[in-house]
């Protein structure tokens, strides 16, 4: 029984690391999908709590899973473990049932699963918390020669855990799981193959018998269209039954305020194109404004194409650029695409013929001079 209660113990603890340092590092990915969350649920009035819980709940994970791997203070934190996996249990089979979001966000952008997968994960992972709690009192339970080894790794993993979140928050996550990562093709990212499964949907027809004035329920095989003389149409539902292929990148659209969609102009360009965004004019911060006026003149006079993608209306664009002495055109696409190219409001992107070659935070970027020694002085 004892490596049943390591092994248990351990793969717990590991699912917990990794949970919480892939969410932990894009600590703004968290905070969008509880933001997700409470708008699926109604429940707006908590969008406040949406920032620190981005923080909380993925250092809650990753404490809980280094502490159940080194077997640290473990009587506490086999009960956290379990009051953890009793409250996610029954929400994600909420979930799973309701469907109020298609990806949980419970491994971030690195693991995407079915909300269903997510459910049967968390049986599973239940069940060795019940085996760890059951025998948290059992100080032979450790593979460490001692304790002190337990704490001092436990103390170095979690200071580097920190310092990696306080870093992915002040610039950007250090492992990019986005669709936009630096050598994506754009354009590649989003096309459907042509032997891609398809959306399949099974159609239910409901008819009312003229006769008896009961309302039955036909499939197409056997609904009776032609027999008009017994049966009177009433309705019709559809039930998608196959979720066809969606391409990595979706919903990405560079549109003028005249609602033109330009954006084969940007991502077929052979030069370097930059993709400010900020898919929040009024949240945006204007502390690297200065930078970003002197980038883009400076891009303008090589013949580089600098723009600004947001969500914001094209006249609060107008007001903004005003106030800010912005020399670039701003074009609009979806928020939630915005929020996934970059984890920076606002941040940049350097396309070339559609490939994205970096990204940087707002608290990084590049004066001319700092770009052109590191992408025009071997490649000009």
């Amino acid at each position: 029984m004892k490596y049943v209660v390591i092994i248990a113990r351990v793969l717990l603890g590991l699912t917990f690391i990794f949970s919480g340092f892939v969410k932990g590092i894009d600590p703004l990915g968290s905070v969008y999908k509880f933001t997700d969350y409470y708008h699926a649920m109604g429940l707006d009035w908590l969008t406040w709590s949406a920032f620190p819980l981005g923080f909380i709940l993925p250092f809650a994970e990753f404490a809980i899973g280094v502490a159940l791997v080194f077997n640290v203070f473990i009587r506490l934190f086999s009960w956290l473990a379990l009051l953890f996996m009793g409250f996610f249990l029954p929400l994600t089979l909420w979930i799973a049932l309701k469907n109020p979001v298609t990806d949980c966000g419970c491994f971030g952008d690195a693991l995407v699963i079915t909300n269903w997968e997510t459910f049967y994960k968390n049986i599973v992972l239940s069940a060795f918390a019940v085996i760890v709690f059951v025998y948290r009192k059992n100080d032979k339970m450790n593979l460490l020669k001692s304790k002190k080894t337990g704490y001092i790794l436990s103390g170095i993993t979690t200071a580097v855990y920190v310092f990696l979140v306080y870093w992915s928050y002040n610039h950007l996550p250090i492992i990019d799981f986005r669709p936009f990562k630096a050598g994506t093709n754009i354009p590649q990212a989003m096309s459907i193959p042509e032997d891609a499964p398809k959306d399949v949907y099974e159609n239910i027809f409901y008819y009312k018998n003229k006769n008896t004035g009961e309302v039955q329920k036909f499939t197409e095989q056997n609904y009776p269209w032609q027999d008009t003389l017994n049966w009177e149409y009433v309705n019709m539902e559809s039930k998608q039954v196959q979720k066809g292929y969606i391409p990595p990148i979706h919903d990405f659209t560079i549109t003028t305020p005249e609602g033109e969609n330009i954006i084969d102009f940007f991502l077929y360009d052979k030069n370097y194109v930059f993709i400010l965004v900020a898919y929040n004019l009024e949240k945006s911060s204007r502390k690297p404004q200065e930078k970003i006026n002197n980038l883009a003149f400076w891009a303008k006079d090589k013949g580089y194409s600098f723009i600004c993608l947001t969500s914001t209306l094209p006249e609060e664009a107008a007001v903004f650029a005003q106030e800010t002495g912005a020399p670039y055109d701003f074009f609009n696409c979806d928020e939630i695409t915005l929020k996934t190219i970059i984890r920076s409001n606002p941040g940049l992107m350097l396309v070339k013929d559609g490939t994205v070659i970096k990204h940087w935070h707002y608290n990084d970027i590049p004066t001319p001079e700092a770009f052109e020694q590191e992408f025009l002085a071997a490649n000009p």
